[in-house]
């Protein structure tokens, strides 16, 4: 570790790239990636994540590649990529296994490989060092040492970006940590915090999304609680907001890769250790059967207004799993709309901010690139992008004359929907 930081990035989606184009300003950095359709967008200055821009890209010295022996020269790998859960909500770390066998067989004497995928307490200096030694053949902290330093971005954000956020950085060794932690400094002017442990590092990373997942969850069951109350739960939060320490969440689908996701892995580990989490997992559940709650609540809406399902046509606005984002993964909205599709109407989808070929792709939905006027039974708000706010994607253009809207995230006023969350 005595050595210039020569830098490689395995994985190049929303943690890597940001990361690899900031590292790459004080460093030599090369970024890889499996996908080879990434690489090539990447070269042409363009990144269907919108995390980094074109001139950002086009005046970054990273060399982006497909072929891991480019990475051969690196003395510092930092591993990037996503850790999602499989159908049974069991951590699925094949992705992070891959692209350990990867590094296993690039590493050297004295390199240092750094994990920032959020994996559960124990994972980096378990699963992830056995798989790395034993490709390599080297030994942890004698020939070689691992780092954790758990990924803060937060997709779409333009103000808490990898600059502005604390780095909570950790190593194998403290003379790890120390190396590691010089090198965030030099990217990340709001600092970093060193934890005593790589599993602490762990822990934090998977509380800190789980705490976010049990507020949202709370906030759902508010909704539940007070809709049956005939009471707006978001005028009772802007009520309750007005003290001092209340914490305004709001109800809502919960999708994405981090709050949808980590508190599985904090629930797998808490099992094999022999305590089965009580708050954690009913919150999953509140937040799982989200979906089904607002496909009830549009059928009682519509049955109310003497409106048929079957055969209605119904426009969702909005797919992606947050507002001003074209991130779809985990969304909630196509739960939604295939359990509509279940009661036979005919739903159409709008969202200027999703990338039509990766909504085909990954879910098999065609994009409605402009909803007719005048046309829907019901539309649906399920995303709050600030475009939906604007003139020509007002809601109530596209309802039929009798038309219903629903406002699922509450960002129009309530004289101008029908219902909301």
């Amino acid at each position: 570790m005595e050595s210039k930081p020569h830098i490689a990035v395995i994985g190049l989606g929303y943690v890597g790239l940001p990361l690899a184009v900031a590292l790459a300003e004080h460093y030599p950095t090369i970024g890889y990636d499996v996908k080879s359709d990434r690489i090539e967008s990447l070269k042409n200055h363009r990144d269907i994540t919108r995390e980094v821009s074109q001139q950002q890209l086009a005046d970054s010295d990273v060399r982006f590649t497909t072929d891991s022996r480019d990475l051969a020269d690196a003395n510092v790998y930092m591993i990037t990529v996503p850790t999602p859960v499989d159908y049974n909500h069991t951590p699925d770390l094949s992705p992070l296994l891959a692209a350990s066998q990867t590094v296993g067989k690039l590493l050297k004497k004295g390199d240092v490989v750094i994990y920032e995928s959020t994996v559960y307490p124990g994972a980096t200096e378990g699963i992830c060092a056995e798989t790395l030694s034993a490709v390599s053949g080297l030994k942890l902290n004698q020939d070689f040492y691992l780092g954790y330093s758990p990924e803060r971005i937060n997709p779409g954000d333009k103000v808490n970006t990898l600059q502005t956020i604390v780095k909570v950085v950790a190593g194998s060794t403290p003379e790890t940590a120390d190396y590691i932690n010089k090198i965030y400094q030099k990217i990340i002017p709001a600092g970093t915090h060193i934890a005593p442990t790589i599993q602490v590092a762990e822990a934090a990373k998977a509380i800190e999304n789980t705490q976010r997942d049990i507020n949202i969850a709370f906030m759902n069951e508010l909704s539940v609680m007070f809709h049956e109350m005939d009471i707006d739960v978001l005028d009772v939060i802007a009520a309750a907001s007005t003290k001092w320490n209340f914490l305004p969440f709001k109800p809502g689908l919960v999708g994405g890769h981090c709050i949808g996701v980590d508190p599985y892995y904090l629930i797998h580990q808490s099992q094999q250790s022999g305590y089965f989490p009580q708050l954690i997992t009913t919150a999953r559940r509140l937040n799982e059967n989200m979906s089904g709650y607002v496909s009830e609540r549009i059928l009682k809406l519509m049955a109310l207004h003497s409106k048929h399902i079957v055969k209605a046509r119904i426009l969702i606005m909005g797919v992606t799993f947050k507002e001003n984002c074209p991130d779809l993964r985990n969304t909630r909205v196509v739960e939604i709309k295939d359990q509509l599709e279940r009661y036979h109407a005919r739903v159409d989808v709008c969202d200027p901010w999703a990338d039509a070929a990766d909504l085909e792709r990954e879910y098999g939905m065609t994009l409605t690139q402009k909803p007719q006027t005048g046309h829907y039974d019901l539309v649906l708000l399920a995303v709050a992008h600030d475009c939906f706010k604007e003139d020509n994607y007002k809601p109530r253009q596209f309802c039929s004359e009798d038309g219903l809207v629903f406002d699922l995230k509450g960002l129009l006023p309530k004289s101008e929907v029908d219902a909301r969350l």
